[in-house]
Parts: structure tokens; sequence; C-alpha cells
């Protein structure tokens, strides 16, 4: 891993969250370590989502760090998975909203849209 580039996203969730559950209700996503907050919240925490790492990190105002609840969304995630539709029901099972349902679309692609519960916007997608 050392020699090529890896993509780690972090998102923002609000300052004072304990439980981040969703993500591994939804994805299947493993927490690989978590830094808390002297009260038990989380300050970061590295989870894996069949070896993609991505962390979640309280909000940091002074350096610009916002969760989307506060500003809105300004990226969607996207997580290539083989079954669309049983990750998609998943994730809305887990507390997701559904923002744009799944649908296969003419460039090759299956695709849904969801926010999870901290606002943040994940497409679900394969190739087909």
């Amino acid at each position: 891993m050392k020699d090529k580039p890896v993509f780690a996203p972090e998102l923002a969730i609000p300052n004072g969250i304990t439980d981040i559950s969703f993500y591994i209700d939804a994805f299947g996503a493993e927490e690989l370590r978590r830094f808390s907050n002297d009260d038990g919240t989380v300050h970061v925490s590295e989870l894996a989502i069949n070896g993609a790492v991505f962390h979640l990190h309280e909000e940091t105002p002074h350096t610009g760090l916002r969760s989307p609840q506060r500003n809105g969304p300004s990226v969607i995630i996207g997580l290539f998975v083989a079954d669309v539709h049983a990750v998609f029901e998943q994730a809305v099972a887990a507390g997701a909203k559904i923002t744009s349902p799944v649908q296969d679309y003419d460039y090759g692609y299956r695709q849904g849209t969801i926010e999870d519960t901290f606002g943040h916007r994940w497409q679900i997608q394969c190739a087909i």
C-alpha cells in the first residue's frame, strides 16, 4: 500500500456522538480503531468496508470541518458492491433516507442514493 495512493475520505459528524453503528449495520463496516473524548464521545473513528478505509471525525469549526447536518452535503460517496438492492435495503433498514431509488442507467450502472443518519450521501452502485 505504500507505493500507490489510497483514497480514505474523512466524514464530519456532529460533536457529542457516541453511536456510529449505522455504518456497521448498513454497510458491514468494521471499526478499526477509535479515539474518544474524555466524555466518551467520538473524536475520530477509523472504519473499513471490505478493506476500503474511511474516517469519522467530530466537527472542528476552526479547520472548517462541519457535518452535513450543519451545511448540507458537499460530496456523494460512491460505494461499489455486488448486490446494490441488498446493500441499499440494508442501509434503509439501518436508518438511511432514500434520496434516489435504485435504478439502471443507460451508461451501464445500477445506482441508488441514500442519506445516512449524519447527513452524508452515499451512492450504492455496480456496473451492469
